[in-house]
Formats: structure tokens, C-alpha cells, sequence
């Protein structure tokens, strides 16, 4: 083991040997990380429930705020000074101004300090003052929370899956039919490299937009400043029956173990390492939407990353973790303001079974995992439209497209979620007996009240789930 890496884990042992002797009535710090798979609106949901967690009035299933025990909650410099500040402010503006619109979605790691003065509770309460509770959000690209799995696969195992994924996606086939016919054994040509990297890419890209999940590894699709470096420069090809050093497939191999040692690796150290709680955020109804190979999808990329958040399970994970284990994780289903709330307790259900699923596959233990479904902002408004002298639950909104008002019926989600699991794990092409539908709305022009936070659906229990017993 190198130096570096015996102080490192020493440092972190020493870090949590000081926080459990610590001065029991000092300020308490939740690191709360926020990923969202493709499309599942990660940057709104953080400046929704920070809106609502400064301005309280939406709030009414957060219990410390129903007992008045939040005396204050403003925001504070972060404690880390090389991570990028979330940019609050102007998302809150692009959501709640003259002309509301969604904002830019965030393409790297980014952080928000939402501090409260809360008065204590127990029977030391009367000998305490008021207790101030730091809660850290880190912001990061659901993709890279995916590559966590590489860790665990070598290139071959690696390159085998992926290539067996695009057999069942359309916008796979074109780049399966150049890996097909690369033979690897041949002597590694870099302009071969970076073409076959580049059309793997524009493959990962398309999949994403077409609304499957399992896209790694994940810096492909947000290169940032390692765009064209080597580390990114390398694609899934078969197997030759010889791998002579010097081939195609061997350099192929070394970038690939570059990739994860390089910045699987240090992104986890750095960040994932450090967080307490954790959000994924899904779009289930644009998986369901897509049909039922990218619900199965979904499916079985929830189960990968439900193994990330469990301590031990490769060498790594169990340095980096050093025993430490993430104590709640929260699967929200967002886009809940797409549907009426007559099907909200479907939506739900049929996360919780994908969740149950996945962590009954990785063998999830230690801790505990809650499903919901929500909005960080909600965009529409319900109303029951009659058609063909029946009663349609449907939802309204201002079109993104045109600006236009427009309801929708999206289809019933059915009250067993059995009826898509099932269905998507035999690999049907289309959903047989329904057609689900979505609109893109935009978000409408707001009038607050003070002391209320935007319209929002269920952040309140998301809160109450993940920082409630710290509140």
C-alpha cells in the first residue's frame, strides 16, 4: 500500500474518531447527497426544497417545523472551497420570475450549505441553547454514481455487457456492428481509438435521449475537462482469441483500468465517501413512457445502484467507507405534477416494487431505503374533464413548446405494479392493453405569499424522511 493511501486512511479514521468525542452540544452537519438518473429534474428538486425549507409555509409534514422547533434556516458559505456553489439564486429566478422556465441542469459536482437554528428538545433541553444543524447538499451527475459498478468488472466483463445492451437498444446497432468487425489483436491504431470511442459515445448519448438508464461509463456524457484525453478514449469491442501487448484491445484494457482509477476512484473519495443521506431521483413515467425494455431498464440499473450504498462490498468501497455506512436513501419518482393525484398511490407503488427489487437483488443491508413519488416544482394544476360520458382525471399546463395551456391524460397507471414489471422482464417491445403519454410543461408564472415556499408535491415528507430526526 502506498504512503498516500495509509494517510489518507488515517486522516478519515481520525476525522470520525474526533466527531464521536466531540463536544456532544456542538453544531450537528448532515451531508445530504442528490443524484438524478437522465431527465429526473435534480437541479429542481434542490432549489425546491431549499426554497421550502427557508420558507416553511408548504411544509406541513416536516414535524420540527410543525412543533416550532425551527427558530431559523438561512444559507451559509460551504465548507468545501473547491467545489463549485449550486447556483441557487438565478435557478430560483428561472423558476419563479416574469418568464418562468426550467433552468440548466448542472454538469459536475456542485454544493449548498442550508443552515438551521433549532431549539432542543429532551430533558437537557432547558440547560441547552438553541442547536445550530448544517445540512451540506452535494449535487452530482446521476451517471457518475453508475460507474461505481465498473469498479467491480473487468474490461472484458465490462465491454461483454455492454455490447449485449445494445443488442436490445435501436441506436445500438450501428456501433455493435463496427465493434463486431474490429479485431482487436490487431496493433493499436490511436485515429481507430478515438473514431470507435466517438461513435460509442454518439451511441450513449442517443440511448440516454431515448430514455434508458444504464448509459456508463458515465463521463462520456459529461466530459468536462477530460474531453479527448486518453482516459475517455476507449469503447467496448469482442474479445480476440489472442491479446498480445501492443494490440488494440490491450491499450483498450489499460484505459479502461485508467477510467476507474483515475476517476471512478477519486470522484467516490472525494464525495460519495463523505455523504450521510442520499436522493436518487427517476423518471419512472418517462421509463414507463419509452416502453416496457426501458422500464426493465430502469430496473435493473436501480439495483446497481442500490450495491453502491453497501459498505464492503469490494475492497474499495470498504477503504473509502472505512465502516461508515449511508444511513437513508430516498428514491423519489419525480414529474408527480404530470398525473392527477388519483394515481399518485400507482406511481408510488410501482417505485417501491422497483426498489424492493433491486435491493433484494444487490443483498441491500444497513440502511434504510424509502420510495415516494413528487415535484420539486409543481407545474400544473387538476381538473376532471368528461369525454364520452366518462370522467377523465387530467392535469393542466403551459406547453415548454409553444406556451400554450393544454391538459393531458397520460393514461391510467395500473394499481399492480405487476402488470409493467412483469411484461418488462420478459422483454415485451410495447405495452400491450394501455398507451402512456407526457407532455413537456413548462413552469407557471407564480404569485407567493409570504413566508411560502413554490408549489411543490411531497417535499415536505422527502424532508421529514431525510433530515427529520436531525431537526
Amino acid at each position: 500500500m502506498a504512503i498516500s493511501d495509509i494517510t489518507d486512511q488515517l486522516g478519515r479514521s481520525l476525522e470520525g474518531l474526533v466527531s464521536t468525542v466531540t463536544d456532544p452540544f456542538s453544531d450537528t452537519t448532515v451531508r445530504l447527497g442528490v443524484t438524478g438518473l437522465s431527465r429526473a429534474g435534480k437541479t429542481v428538486f434542490i432549489t425546491g426544497l431549499v426554497a421550502n425549507l427557508l420558507d416553511r409555509g408548504r411544509m406541513p409534514q416536516l414535524r420540527a417545523e410543525g412543533a416550532r422547533r425551527i427558530e431559523a434556516a438561512y444559507l451559509q458559505p460551504q465548507p468545501d472551497d473547491t467545489v463549485a456553489r449550486f447556483d441557487y439564486e438565478n435557478h430560483l429566478a428561472a423558476l419563479t420570475g416574469d418568464d418562468p422556465h426550467w433552468p440548466d441542469s448542472t454538469r459536475a459536482v456542485s454544493e449548498l450549505r442550508l443552515s438551521f437554528r433549532v431549539k432542543p428538545t429532551g430533558l437537557l433541553s432547558a440547560l441547552r441553547d438553541s442547536q445550530t444543524v448544517h445540512l451540506d447538499i452535494v449535487d452530482y451527475p446521476g451517471e457518475w454514481l453508475l460507474d461505481l459498478a465498473l469498479l467491480d468488472k473487468t474490461y472484458a466483463e465490462w465491454a461483454d455487457d455492454a455490447l449485449t445492451r445494445m443488442a436490445r437498444r435501436p441506436m445500438g446497432a450501428e456501433y455493435l456492428a463496427t465493434a463486431r468487425a474490429e479485431d482487436g489483436a490487431l496493433a493499436h491504431d490511436e485515429m481507430r481509438a478515438q473514431a470507435l470511442a466517438a461513435q460509442f459515445t454518439d451511441y450513449l448519448v442517443a440511448a440516454r435521449a431515448a430514455g434508458w438508464s444504464d448509459c456508463t461509463p458515465g463521463r462520456f456524457l459529461l466530459p468536462g475537462e477530460l474531453a479527448g484525453s486518453p482516459v475517455l478514449t476507449f469503447a467496448p469491442i469482442p474479445e480476440p482469441a489472442t491479446t498480445a501487448r501492443g494490440s488494440l484491445w490491450r491499450e483498450m484494457e489499460r484505459r479502461y483500468e485508467a477510467y476507474k482509477s483515475r476517476v471512478v476512484k477519486p470522484f467516490f473519495r472525494a464525495h460519495f465517501a463523505r455523504v450521510d443521506r442520499q436522493v436518487v431521483l427517476v423518471d419512472v413515467l418517462g421509463a414507463i413512457h419509452a416502453g416496457p425494455q426501458a422500464l426493465e431498464d430502469l430496473r435493473q440499473t436501480m439495483a446497481e445502484i442500490l450495491t453502491a450504498f453497501r459498505p464492503g462490498r469490494n475492497g474499495f468501497l470498504n477503504e473509502i467507507l472505512l465502516g461508515r455506512r449511508i444511513e437513508k436513501v430516498l428514491f423519489a419518482a419525480t414529474k408527480a405534477d404530470h398525473l392527477h393525484q388519483s394515481q399518485h398511490a400507482a406511481l408510488t407503488a410501482i417505485t417501491e416494487a422497483l426498489v424492493r427489487e433491486a435491493r433484494d437483488r444487490a443483498a441491500f443491508s444497513g440502511a434504510e431505503v424509502a420510495a415516494m413519488s413528487l415535484a420539486g416544482l409543481r407545474a400544473t394544476v387538476e381538473e376532471v374533464v368528461s369525454r364520452d360520458g366518462e370522467d377523465l382525471p387530467m392535469v393542466r399546463g403551459r406547453l415548454a413548446a409553444t406556451g400554450k395551456q393544454a391538459a393531458m391524460y397520460p393514461g391510467e397507471l395500473p394499481q399492480d405494479p405487476a402488470r409493467l414489471l412483469s411484461p418488462a422482464r420478459k422483454g415485451a417491445e410495447r405495452w400491450l392493453d394501455a398507451d402512456f403519454a407526457l407532455m413537456g410543461f413548462a413552469p407557471a408564472r407564480l404569485t407567493l405569499r409570504p413566508g411560502e415556499g413554490p408549489p411543490h408535491i411531497r417535499l415536505d415528507r422527502a424532508a421529514e424522511f431525510l433530515i427529520g430526526d436531525k431537526l
